[in-house]
């Protein structure tokens, strides 16, 4: 039987020195989208991107459908 939920995840990119966006932490996975949106924007004007995204999920199976940019500020890598 499976068990779908929505996974929540709020990441943050910086530049290196040449100039390409990295992370600046790992990627957090978060209880709600308000609360993800809320984070983002909390965080937005200390980064060089930020994105706060979710996706449909099925972990036990290994089934996640595509991301949904909940907020996204500056500069942020195509999601997959």
């Amino acid at each position: 039987m499976s068990t779908k939920g929505k996974l929540i995840v709020l990441a943050a990119f910086v530049k290196n020195d040449d100039g390409e966006l990295v992370p600046a932490f790992d990627p957090r996975q978060v209880d709600s989208e308000d609360r993800a949106k809320r984070d983002a924007q909390l965080i937005a004007d200390h980064y060089a991107g930020v994105v706060a995204w979710s996706r449909e999920a099925d972990p036990s199976i290994g089934e996640y459908g595509p991301p949904t940019i909940i907020f996204h500020s500056g500069e942020i890598p195509e999601l997959e």
